[in-house]
């Protein structure tokens, strides 16, 4: 979480750095659940189901080993590549329309980035265990730091800041693997036969909303590392 306690001045200056952010995945967070919500009623006319959908895609490019599986959740859906498994939400798997097309491709997309070795997902995949550590420990070491006078307290602030900053490479790293991945699904349902170019309509505004969310992310994370910086060259006071 970032700093939103114990600096007193500092929630309004947060917000002054973090608001478009903030407002930007609110918006795109109505888009995608809106977008998600309307083509979820609207029946792909081929009829493939979410999961149909998923397996025709991996079979067609040699990754019949890959099973789609159903979880819980909505929106949960997602490619694992430790596992190499490909989960699909209750919403999606079983279903047959246009918004649940849309989403089974993305998700294949990101089978067929790991299957070609794209350089990015590899990456993103490699930086999680950090990711976890920094997410949570990075905030609290700078706030510890923050408050410690002298040279001691600036360098740890410093090096709380760096390990957040990890979950802010993370985020500007999942903006073009998701992006990448939305590419691949529009292709494929275009030009694969999986949908009729009428339903591609819909299946745009769902992917396109969804992509939308993870630029709010990367913004948001960004905001966050520049408010830590602030505080320690501009606004700090000791």
């Amino acid at each position: 979480m970032p700093l939103l306690f114990g600096l007193g001045a500092g929630y309004g200056l947060y917000f002054l750095f973090a608001l478009p952010a903030i407002l930007l995945g609110f918006y795109a967070q109505i888009r995608v659940q809106g977008a998600f919500k309307k083509y979820s009623k609207v029946r792909n006319q081929i009829g493939l189901t979410g999961a149909e959908v998923a397996r025709r895609i991996l079979d067609s490019n040699g990754l019949n080993d890959i099973p789609v599986q159903q979880v819980n959740g909505n929106l949960s859906d997602h490619y694992d590549p430790s596992k190499r498994v490909l989960s699909l939400s209750q919403p999606v798997y079983g279903s047959n329309s246009v918004a649940a097309a849309g989403v089974a491709a993305h998700e294949a997309g990101h089978a067929l980035q790991h299957k070609q070795g794209y350089a990015l997902l590899n990456l993103r995949s490699a930086m999680v265990p950090t990711v976890q550590i920094g997410s949570w420990l990075g905030p609290i070491i700078f706030l510890v730091g923050f408050f410690v006078a002298g040279t001691f307290g600036t360098q740890l602030a410093w090096a709380g800041v760096i390990l957040f900053s990890a979950t802010a490479l993370f985020a500007v790293v999942t903006l073009p693997v998701e992006l990448d991945a939305t590419r691949r699904a529009k292709a494929i349902l275009a030009n694969g036969g999986l949908v009729y170019l009428s339903d591609m309509e819909g299946v745009n505004k769902v992917l396109d909303a969804a992509a939308l969310t993870y630029v709010a992310a990367a913004i948001q994370a960004l905001s966050t590392i520049l408010y830590y910086v602030f505080l320690l060259t501009g606004g700090r006071r000791r």
